[in-house]
Order: structure tokens, then C-alpha cells, then sequence
């Protein structure tokens, strides 16, 4: 019976030199919008999942250092593009700092996207009231635990409490006009 060329058995374990591994690197940020750190990340559970056959150590560090000065991977643009999508979808300052975070960008490759999400506060989270059907785009004003339950989904969006209370106390049709 033949064998899938998916089924492992039988193979001996993988092995991986130093161009294997740049080859490895090369493919991800290819394939995938990406951080230093998730690439670092990604190299290691290669190196993890093989067998070392080089004549050194393999580097890791120096490798994702050469990919980035080459430009294949930029934190500060990453985090300006993800930062934009969150803050359309209509995530808040917080909750893109932590995606952030998650996402092994440094503070200062994220401080511009922070910067503009906070810019846009009322914007974003008018698209997510909108999009929940919250606050003034909600067909009727919300009873008491109602509102509650919109204030803490905006909050959880990583909105200020009180923009949130703000745009769910607002009538039908009635839309707050501006932010601080």
C-alpha cells in the first residue's frame, strides 16, 4: 500500500542547517505580515521540531536582525497597519496596546498607532456601536442591566468608561459629536 506523501512514518527526524533555516524565515514573512518577535518565535518551534546538522550554533537572533534590515519584517509598519484594522472594527487604545503586547511589538514601534487610535476614540467606537447596535444606534433605549452590558462591551473594546457610558446614553439617532 502506498504511502501519503502527508504520513510521516517511516522518515527519520528532520534535520536543519543554517540555510534551511533562513530558507524557513524567508518563506514566513513571505507568506505572513509579521513581527520580529513572531519570527523569532516561529524559528525557534522549527529548531525545536529538528535536529541541528550545522557546524554551529544556529542564530536566530542574527538571522531575524538580517531579515529585518533587509526590510522583509517592520514592526512600526505592522503596528500601524493593525493598529488601523483594530480601530475599524472599532477596538479602542487599550484593547490595540495589548494586541500589541501579544505581538512582541516594543512601545516605540507601537507609539504611533497608539497615538492615532487615541486620536480616533469616538470615532472607533461609534463603529463598534454601530456595528452592536448600541447607544444611538440602538431601535430603543436599553433598559438598566441593558446598558450595562453596552457600557462593558465598549469597555472590554478597550474604550474609556466614560465615552462608553457617553455613546450608550445617547437617544436613537442622536450622535455624540465629539471626544476630548
Amino acid at each position: 500500500m502506498r504511502q501519503s506523501a502527508t504520513h510521516k512514518e517511516g522518515r527519520g527526524p528532520r534535520t536543519m542547517d543554517a540555510g534551511r533555516l533562513e530558507s524557513l524565515a524567508l518563506r514566513y514573512v513571505g507568506k505572513y505580515a509579521t513581527t520580529r518577535a513572531k519570527l523569532r518565535d516561529y524559528l525557534l518551534r522549527k529548531l525545536r521540531e529538528a535536529e541541528w546538522q550545522g557546524p554551529v550554533a544556529a542564530d536566530i537572533e542574527g538571522l531575524v536582525e538580517r531579515i529585518s534590515t533587509l526590510g522583509y519584517v517592520d514592526d512600526r509598519a505592522f503596528a500601524v497597519q493593525r493598529g488601523a484594522a483594530l480601530e475599524r472594527r472599532g477596538y479602542g487604545a487599550r484593547r490595540i496596546g495589548l494586541a500589541f503586547r501579544a505581538a512582541g511589538i516594543e512601545a516605540e514601534d507601537g507609539d504611533e498607532a497608539l497615538a492615532t487610535a487615541r486620536e480616533g476614540a469616538l470615532e472607533a467606537a461609534l463603529a463598534l456601536a454601530r456595528r452592536r447596535r448600541l447607544g444611538p444606534f440602538a431601535s430603543v433605549p436599553p433598559d438598566r442591566p441593558g446598558r450595562e452590558r453596552a457600557i462593558a462591551t465598549l469597555v472590554r473594546a478597550g474604550h474609556d468608561p466614560a465615552l462608553a457610558r457617553r455613546i450608550v446614553s445617547s437617544a436613537p439617532d442622536e450622535l455624540p459629536v465629539e471626544w476630548p
